[in-house]
């Protein structure tokens, strides 16, 4: 600690004798007497700069990181562009997915899928054939208004999913909640902006268009769905291997309305599952 504060004090003093007149001249006048060699001086002098020049760096890199921020007004508040700009292009890039979503909703979205029951000869016993799978999924789709097309080594089943309101609905406050956030995006960047005819725009007056989603879907009609579904079993009729091809809403529900389980999962009962 004392080596600091002695270092500190030979700065100051150094930066005193340089930036002085008298301390100067009385240097000049008692240099016989000075129990300090000029050596000492001028190594007091070096550091001196190398300080200077160590402050000017530091400024200089403040600066930098400061280059990009936008100077406030009085009583304003100032913002990094560069923040400001990366956010708009992840906006940009994202904001399709407001029509992609609206496309989808008239299309199913196809998975393969395999699915084990318990087979006849399970050591825990309480399983069932084959055949009696295939009963239990017959008459699963044909209770959801599938029909069978074929019923070959696979079974395939194709239904008509007629249009919901409810959809609908979904589809034009999705797309109106993302078109008032363009509104507000463009707002903010083109705040100033003056047209020729109409003068200040209003870009929230897009989000109007929103009903054309649920026009979009509706339009579309109803569905058309395949359903293909194969049913296999081990040697040992120990496990039932039911393969499903088709869309992914309609598997989730049927998985489980027939308690099955997708192979190499693990199904673990819910809270309620338990307490009873």
């Amino acid at each position: 600690m004392f080596s600091f504060n002695f270092i500190a004090l030979l700065l100051s003093a150094s930066a005193a004798a340089a930036f002085s007149p008298l301390t100067s001249v009385s240097l000049s006048t008692k240099s016989t007497s000075s129990f300090q060699p000029a050596s000492s001086s001028s190594s007091s002098l070096c550091l001196v700069e190398h300080s200077d020049l160590i402050s000017s760096a530091a400024a200089a890199t403040t600066t930098n990181w400061l280059a990009d921020a936008a100077v406030p007004e009085a009583g304003g508040v100032g913002y990094s562009k560069a923040s400001y700009y990366t956010i708009l292009g992840l906006y940009g890039l994202s904001f399709p997915g407001i029509w992609s979503q609206v496309k989808r909703s008239t299309a199913a979205k196809i998975k393969r899928k395999t699915y084990v029951s318990t087979g006849e000869n399970a050591p825990e016993g309480g399983g069932i054939t084959l055949r009696q799978q295939a009963g239990e999924i017959m008459a699963y789709m044909k209770a959801n208004n599938y029909e069978v097309v074929d019923a070959g080594e696979t079974i395939k089943f194709r239904g008509i999913i007629k249009r919901s309101i409810s959809q609908a609905c979904f589809l034009v406050f999705c797309t109106g909640c993302g078109l008032l956030s363009l509104g507000l995006v463009l707002d903010i960047q083109f705040h100033d902006l003056v047209l020729p005819v109409i003068g200040k725009p209003n870009w929230y007056l897009m989000a109007l268009i929103s009903p054309y989603a649920g026009i979009y879907y509706w339009g579309s009609g109803d569905r058309v769905d395949d359903f293909n579904v194969k049913l296999s079993t081990n040697e040992e009729e120990t496990e039932n291997e039911i393969t499903v091809e088709g869309s992914d809403e309609e598997m989730e529900r049927m998985w489980r309305a027939l308690e099955i389980t997708e192979k190499g999962m693990v199904k673990i009962p819910g809270l309620l599952e338990q307490r009873s």
